[in-house]
């Protein structure tokens, strides 16, 4: 379906992709408001819980860039049937979970089915639309889709898990992804790219991924193990043997799923940097508090979904002045002012009391940090794209997805240990359960604050300050970040 196609077609077609898209971004926050009665019915301890929401994650931006590389070489409708498939009975074998195992190893897959999936989708919608307006429009529409989906998944976790029950959660994807599994082959066209080379970075892809697993498991387990016991301490070497592996996969075969050269880029090295610890922090801090006002403040499903839209909304109403600021004075400045601001409402949030109250103790920190992803977002798109070929646009912005990711994965591990770390240690000192759970989630707020403000030196080291109005034009190519769109 080439542009000379009618644009009734094409927008048909784009619907139908724009709702697969969707899918993947809601299922991104819809399981945290849902973890507390996850965890109550099929019996997590605390530090299994956090693996509901990593799985997802981890797998989703592990397989991101191996998931595009198979939809360019095997045809991007076959390969977006396969991860819808894979996504759609992952969804279903989730919501029939009856223990940790079960449900984690249905997470993991989903989020595969996901990486297959969406860049075969965002692939098609490129090669649907020439560049000028009619393009911009589509994945302007993109993006909001993918700045809304976070909000409604949040709501609509709360409203499922209230009214319905958490396996909904799950199994609302079913009758969806079904339904778009009969459409696509009537309504989406196939293309790739023609190559006498189909060559797939499989085990770079495996390497990687599985080195990742192993580094959030050592660091979400060291509280029950200990941190200098031999458990710990061989995971986290096969973890760096592994990723070392990565590394050196990558730098020999032919061809490499990450070509390491695009990192000569500084300005792309440092947005994925800053990238990686926007997801450290503010994907980790939507895990974390979400827990405190669950399980502290005794907030429902519902209450919690619904707390969260003062700083999704704060995000979205400041979107347009972020990228008009980007425009005028380039993405170093509002990217600095992104990451400060998200640092600056997690620390405060340390400040949450036992007892606290929406309007006196969760609405500042919400808004502020809300604010920050306003301006950390686009600009951290922008300059992951700036200065790159138009033939590595593609790669450029799944790594970038990639990097937001797995951040978050790992941001969840580090949050989770830090709070069960801190509070088994006020518990043993004699502290009652709340104020000891308390005492654990600001400790690891504080943590989360300071790996968001680690940002700022990647940024000004590695940023040039300029006006990147090519670079803003080639962002609209690249997938759109979620203005709240948290790991899980």
């Amino acid at each position: 379906m080439p542009p000379t196609t009618p644009r009734i077609y094409r927008w048909r077609a784009f619907a139908l992709l724009a709702v697969a898209y969707f899918m993947t971004t809601v299922d991104l926050t819809i399981v945290n408001v849902s973890l507390p009665t996850i965890g109550r019915d099929l019996h997590f301890s605390q530090t299994s819980l956090q693996w509901v929401a990593t799985a997802y994650a981890l797998s989703y931006g592990g397989f991101m860039l191996l998931g595009g590389r198979a939809a360019d070489l095997l045809g991007r409708r076959r390969v977006l049937l396969a991860g819808l498939g894979v996504f759609t009975a992952a969804s279903l074998g989730a919501a029939l979970s009856a223990g940790e195992v079960s449900l984690i190893a249905a997470r993991a897959i989903q989020g595969l089915g996901a990486a297959v999936m969406l860049p075969a989708a965002l692939s098609t919608v490129m090669n649907m639309f020439d560049e000028g307006a009619e393009r911009n429009k589509a994945l302007g529409i993109w993006g909001g889709l993918g700045a809304g989906g976070g909000t409604f998944g949040l709501i609509m976790g709360g409203l499922l898990t209230r009214y319905a029950g958490w396996q909904y959660v799950f199994f609302l994807n079913v009758p969806i992804g079904l339904a778009v599994l009969m459409l696509v082959p009537r309504v989406v066209p196939d293309s790739r790219i023609v190559s006498e080379r189909r060559r797939f970075d499989v085990a770079g892809g495996v390497a990687g991924t599985s080195g990742l697993v192993l580094l959030v498991d050592a660091i979400s387990q060291a509280p029950q193990y200990g941190w200098a016991t031999p458990r710990t301490i061989a995971v986290l070497g096969a973890s760096a043997a592994l990723l070392v592996s990565f590394l050196v996969i990558e730098s020999r075969t032919e061809d490499p799923l990450l070509p390491l050269g695009i990192f000569r880029l500084r300005t792309l090295a440092g947005a994925n940097v800053a990238g990686l610890l926007l997801g450290g922090s503010f994907f980790a801090f939507v895990f974390a508090r979400t827990l405190y006002m669950q399980g502290v403040l005794h907030y429902s499903a519902l209450q919690t979904g619904l707390a969260w839209l003062s700083a999704s909304v704060t995000s979205m109403a400041l979107a347009g002045l972020s990228q008009w600021l980007v425009t005028k004075i380039g993405p170093k400045v509002v990217m600095t002012i992104g990451m400060t601001l998200i640092g600056t409402g997690i620390i405060w949030a340390t400040q949450a009391p036992e007892h606290g109250q929406f309007l006196e103790n969760l609405v500042g920190p919400f808004v502020v940090a809300g604010a920050g992803t306003a301006f950390s977002f686009i600009p951290i798109s922008v300059a992951a794209l700036a200065g790159v070929a138009k033939h590595q646009a593609g790669l450029a912005s799944g790594l970038l997805n990639t990097s937001t990711q797995l951040g978050g994965a790992i941001g969840i591990a580090i949050a989770s240990s830090v709070a069960t770390t801190h509070t088994d240690a006020l518990l043993h000192a004699g502290y009652a359960a709340p104020a000891a759970l308390t005492g654990g989630f600001q400790q690891a707020f504080w943590v989360l604050g300071v790996i968001a403000l680690l940002a700022l030196p990647a940024i000004l080291v590695l940023l040039r300050r300029s006006r990147p109005s090519e670079a803003l034009a080639q962002t609209v190519i690249g997938e759109p970040q979620p203005v709240l769109a948290p790991a899980s």
